[in-house]
């Protein structure tokens, strides 16, 4: 069997696509299953997917947005169309049974391809509101999987409600190995900062500016994207307390390994609101402060947080709402109720899915064994 997964190169559209492979071939233990990923060429996605035995090929991506401008135009006339050969002649030559999208600027062409080609499309929405490729996929999708209960646009004929594919690696932290990692001192309340696969600059010049008034009362751990590491720790250098410094722990980039530990210590997380976050910070059981990213398309990110926060399992903050004053109150005010935490860590855990990548891998097996 040949199944091809397409989708973005953000790891809220790869860490779906890998939880999704593991309980597949966990399923279905046999040799003659091979994964194929077709989309954009990225090298984030390129080390995590051909880690886990993907066969990559690579197209040329074109974005579809939701207005005018001459790269829109570039992309659509362009480089869609050129996406989309490339797919299709890989696609005939593969004949794989199923493709399976994510979504994301490239997977269009993919689907496109297979739809021209006749090959059956599942879909996996990770947002309230959906992205435009996954707009138009899925009116010749056969599934779509989708992570919210209020998700919009959809065929309600098509939809599958699992929620969105974590790796359940992640679930299995320890606070000890935790210190070791990252040479805590666990004598503070601890606060894990989040930004996102790519780090979020606004998010790291924020922690900046309150560094030492959050170092006074907690232990931080600040992922701040490989990009920004170096400029981070030198900025943290110059602005931050002396005595103060053995409370913070910035890091570029959390692999899978040291993700589930740093999930395990954390007292609270503050992160983006991006579907994959949400659902990982819902599977350990972690209150959270969510800041949206203001320029997610469709305001989604904004979207999923408030669907999670009525739900009482986080705070949402405006990225423009973020003063120093107003943010710092916030979170001693938290800290300062525990039942409130404990009462939004049972809320967090009552809306997670952790059987989701499963839930799919089952769909997805269970077509291809009856077709």
């Amino acid at each position: 069997m040949k199944i091809v997964f397409t989708g973005g190169g953000t790891g809220g559209h790869v860490y779906p696509l890998v939880a999704i492979a593991r309980e597949i071939r966990r399923i279905y233990p046999k040799k003659n299953l091979d994964f194929y990923y077709i989309g954009q060429k990225d090298e984030f996605a390129s080390i995590l997917l051909s880690q886990e035995d993907f066969i990559l090929k690579f197209v040329i991506s074109g974005k579809v947005r939701r207005y005018f401008s001459i790269q829109n135009l570039i992309d659509i006339l362009f480089k869609i169309p050129a996406g989309f050969f490339q797919s299709f002649f890989m696609l005939l030559l593969l004949r794989p049974d199923l493709v399976f999208s994510k979504g994301g600027s490239g997977s269009i062409s993919v689907t496109l391809a297979a739809r021209f080609l006749r090959i059956p499309i599942f879909l996996h929405e990770s947002d309230v509101v959906p992205g435009l490729s996954n707009q138009i996929t899925s009116k010749w999708a056969k599934k779509i999987f989708t992570s919210f209960p209020k998700t919009e646009y959809f065929d309600p004929k098509k939809i599958i409600l699992t929620g969105n594919p974590i790796r359940n690696e992640i679930l299995n932290g320890d606070r000890l190995r935790a210190s070791e990692i990252f040479n805590l001192t666990l004598s503070k309340p601890l606060i894990l900062i989040i930004g996102g696969s790519q780090g979020a600059e606004a998010i790291n010049d924020f922690v900046l500016r309150i560094i030492n008034d959050l170092l006074k009362d907690y232990e931080i751990i600040h992922v701040t994207g490989r990009e920004n590491i170096k400029e981070i720790q030198a900025e943290a250098q110059v602005v931050m307390d002396k005595d103060l410094d053995k409370y913070y722990h910035p890091i570029g980039y959390l692999d899978e390994d040291k993700l589930k530990h740093a999930y395990c210590v954390a007292d609270i997380i503050i992160s983006r609101a991006g579907s994959g976050s949400i659902f990982e910070i819902s599977a350990v059981g972690k209150p959270s402060i969510l800041i949206p990213l203001p320029t997610s398309a469709g305001n989604h990110q904004s979207k999923n947080a408030n669907v999670y926060a009525q739900l009482g399992a986080a705070e949402v903050v405006e990225q423009e709402n973020l003063t120093p004053n107003f943010f710092m109150d916030k979170i001693r005010l938290l800290f300062a109720i525990p039942e409130k935490l404990k009462e939004m860590s049972q809320a967090a855990k009552s809306f997670s899915k952790p059987m989701a990548a499963r839930s799919i891998a089952r769909e997805i097996l269970e077509f291809l064994m009856l077709n």
